[in-house]
């Protein structure tokens, strides 16, 4: 935004940045909150602290200070953006409901010093290099979407050198864990704020796992999932009895190319609307089955999709909890609602800054990350109010 559009908005932004005073221990700590929120959500062509600092007319060793050392709570600051998100939603409609987006995201640095880097695959330049990885928890509802949730992903040579971690600021208690079970903690705590969700969506990378996909059961989380075609399932025989004693799975694309259920259905086309681009037209069979983790045998069935465009050649396998009642359509259209957590990453990276973090401590990093995800929600919030749908009161 430029200074004159801030401007305008200040009255908006003032009672946005005082929803989370309770997050400070004291006005100079909000006022400072305050700042750099203004900094992320202004046209600065790099956001770190000494370019908001000059922007805001402050010395840049305060907002080094605020980041770094200040009382303040950023878990606090989450649970109050969950709240402001949950007001936002409850006034849009949408068939689809509510729907979560599960994913991650990378930034490439240099040097060792920057908490959790390494050499690693990074999304953002499609192969290995040196950056920190973070998962994200996402949310869409209508044309509303906003990330909600950020985690660093620690990795396993980080964990074990606990000095390290320590000269980092990391704490003791952080360990490395797996991106699914930082995912399935970032569901709990949307749950603990009662901020619920229809629908959960996230590709392959989280999809592979189907002790993953029956935790997310457990919980009695609806997911469509993108699974690989190597991810191993069993059909469903036709009286739909669970199998008793040790099974043997098969991959998805020899079930659905070989099984009995998919061979004797006619496709199903669906078009798929999209709001700048041409809508797409794919060819879906469906047909329930069994999954496996390790020796446990899942109680519930699950739906198995295989799509096919033929404009594009794709072939895509997806994986859902839903009621064997469910529209394989309605699946679809949770499935592909995933393409908004990857625009949500862009505005967040491009416009607020959100990879502009320079320094070596956990605290002030994921301090960061809060602040960025805060300044997203007061720009989507924003958006929806001058489109004239109001998600929550304008005063």
């Amino acid at each position: 935004m430029t200074a004159s559009q801030l401007l305008e908005l200040e009255p908006a932004l003032n009672r946005f940045a005082a929803f989370f005073s309770e997050c400070f221990q004291s006005d100079q700590s909000a006022s400072h909150f305050s700042t750099y929120l203004r900094g992320l959500l202004s046209d600065l062509p790099r956001k770190s602290i000494e370019p908001i600092a000059l922007f805001a007319g402050t010395p840049p060793r305060t907002l080094q200070q605020f980041l770094k050392h200040h009382a303040w709570d950023a878990a606090v600051n989450r649970d109050r953006l969950h709240e402001r998100i949950a007001l936002s939603l409850d006034a849009i409609s949408d068939d689809l409901g509510t729907v979560a987006l599960l994913d991650e995201t990378s930034v490439v640095k240099k040097g060792i010093k920057t908490p959790g880097v390494q050499r690693q695959y990074l999304g953002c330049i499609g192969k290995i290099e040196n950056g920190i990885v973070t998962v994200h928890l996402g949310v869409s509802r209508g044309s509303f979407k906003c990330l909600i949730d950020s985690d660093l992903f620690l990795p396993q040579s980080w964990s074990n050198d606990r000095p390290r971690c320590r000269e980092a600021g990391i704490p003791d208690e952080l360990v490395h864990r797996t991106k699914c079970q930082m995912a399935l903690d970032q569901l709990d705590r949307a749950a603990l704020n009662d901020l619920k969700f229809d629908w959960l969506t996230f590709d392959e990378g989280y999809g592979m796992s189907p002790g993953f996909l029956m935790a997310l059961t457990a919980r009695k989380q609806k997911f469509v999932a993108e699974v690989p075609r190597t991810f191993r399932c069993l059909a469903m025989r036709r009286d739909g009895r669970r199998p008793e004693g040790r099974i043997s799975t098969r991959t998805a694309e020899t079930v659905v190319r070989g099984s009995s259920v998919f061979l004797s259905q006619e496709w199903q086309v669906l078009r798929l609307k999209r709001k700048a681009m041409e809508d797409q037209v794919w060819r879906v069979k469906a047909a329930r089955v069994w999954l496996r983790n390790g020796e446990r045998v899942a109680t519930d069935g699950y739906w198995l999709i295989w799509a096919c465009n033929d404009g594009t050649g794709e072939e895509k396998f997806f994986v859902s909890n839903g009621k064997s009642e469910e529209k394989v359509e309605h699946l679809m259209r949770v499935a592909f609602r995933r393409a908004e957590v990857e625009h949500a990453f862009r505005i967040c990276k491009q416009e607020l800054g959100f990879g502009h973090f320079e320094g070596q401590n956990y605290e002030a990093m994921m301090r960061h990350q809060m602040i960025c995800l805060s300044a997203m929600a007061f720009a989507a919030e924003t958006t929806q109010r001058l489109r004239g749908e109001k998600p929550i009161g304008d005063g």
